[in-house]
């Protein structure tokens, strides 16, 4: 939060990494020849271990991440979650797709081996556990590398699982962006799991076309949200907020653009600012802290100086637009209006505590705007009336398209992106 050190992470070396990779493809044929319910048995007491260290797991989190110890501890929770939900997955390997006098044919379903995942620093844990359930449950292998801002929570999660799994089926390696490059171009590595940004997402793309390896890529998003006219704007003020600056607006799928009817504007705008001003932000140790910092200085220093380049395209600042005089890397819930496509606070993804809100004269207008950014991840529709809202959702061009509601997650509904966002 302050920006302060108040601890170290190991660095990987590449040696280092051969001999995680090594373990992983050592434990692989045993772990993958598993009855599926045996997997499932070591998942669920990870979950029970992962349960049992809640609070230790959540109080490093919040201190790396900055995020308030509540949410941190609903991360880890989340964890748990994850890993239960694919240990009861009743999983089909094989299928039998033909079956007559003259043949017989059998679909299986095979693990790869080795996964890589390469996570980011704004959720690393839970990340770290989605891409973890999903390998080991259908039999392969992982590496796990976190972030270089956020590693300590993802290390200690390793450790906490380490007694868990079969040794070498689950690893954790930290260190700089160095080690995500060495896991991706392994030879012996089958397949990269990766969440980030899109610059990131398209060098790791080409750096496995000459081992052609499994690609998940789940990338950035410059979500649009659109509130349909005659909706009730100060019911939806507060929920389109929350949506916006969950977080602390670190959230791929987090409302990055609010298009709103030019008869309801203004009201929105002024709605969105009071719940700007109301928002307590602190230290996520900080008991009633809403929004903690801005992770790192690198996207502190993203996020003000698309707010600056902002106010210089002549854009209201309606409320927040700088850091409070308390160090670190705090910055106020911003709202942005009487800005237009073409300024970068509405082109590229701000990743922050920023929204931008703009105005539209017809739906169709509306619906035109929100498609033309290169992201595709995540969009929503808001209205009184669900029908009509899930006819201009229908629209929209993106991975997953909400009505009434915005970045609702759950691991029995599929999720990805389009476009740019992978």
């Amino acid at each position: 939060a302050t920006g302060a050190v108040f601890a170290h992470a190991p660095e990987c070396s590449q040696k280092q990494l051969d001999e995680a990779v090594r373990a992983a493809k050592m434990a692989f044929p045993k772990w993958a020849a598993l009855e599926p319910k045996k997997r499932s048995e070591y998942m669920l007491g990870g979950a029970e271990k992962v349960q049992a260290n809640l609070d230790e797991l959540a109080k490093l989190l919040t201190q790396e991440q900055g995020k308030p110890l509540a949410h941190a501890k609903g991360e880890i929770m989340g964890i748990a979650m994850y890993l239960k939900h694919f240990a009861n997955q009743k999983l089909e390997f094989e299928k039998v797709i033909k079956d007559t006098k003259k043949e017989r044919v059998i679909q299986r379903r095979a693990p790869l081996g080795v996964v890589g995942g390469i996570t980011p620093w704004n959720f690393p844990p839970l990340m770290g556990a989605w891409k973890m359930a999903e390998a080991l449950v259908t039999g392969n292998t992982m590496v796990l590398k976190p972030s270089p801002y956020t590693p300590l929570s993802t290390l200690l999660l390793g450790e906490v699982l380490a007694d868990s799994f079969p040794a070498g089926v689950f690893n954790v390696v930290s260190g700089n962006n160095d080690v995500g490059k060495w896991i991706t171009e392994h030879p012996d590595v089958a397949k990269i799991s990766f969440t980030g940004s899109t610059r990131t997402g398209k060098a790791i793309q080409a750096a496995t076309s000459g081992t052609l390896k499994r690609l998940t890529l789940e990338l950035g998003g410059n979500d649009a949200a659109v509130v349909l006219p005659g909706s009730n704007v100060k019911k939806l003020a507060p929920q389109l907020f929350g949506g916006a600056m969950r977080n602390t607006g670190q959230v791929c799928v987090a409302i990055k653009r609010l298009y709103v009817h030019e008869s309801q504007y203004e009201e929105m705008v002024t709605e969105l600012a009071a719940c700007a001003k109301a928002a307590k932000v602190g230290d996520g140790m900080d008991e009633g802290t809403q929004y903690g910092p801005i992770n790192n200085k690198m996207q502190f220093d993203r996020v003000s100086e698309l707010v600056e380049d902002a106010r210089k395209a002549g854009a209201t600042i309606a409320a927040g637009g700088s850091a409070p005089a308390t160090g670190g890397y705090f910055y106020s819930p911003t709202i942005v209006s009487h800005v237009k496509e073409g300024v970068r606070i509405v082109d590229e993804e701000q990743f922050g505590p920023v929204l931008p809100v703009l105005s539209y004269s017809t739906v169709d207008e509306a619906v035109e705007r929100a498609n033309t950014s290169e992201y595709g991840l995540g969009a929503s529709v808001w209205g009184g009336d669900p029908a009509t809202a899930e006819e201009v959702a229908q629209r929209l061009y993106a991975g997953t398209v909400w009505v009434n509601t915005h970045g609702d997650l759950s691991p029995d509904v599929p999720f990805g992106g389009v476009k740019e966002s992978g």
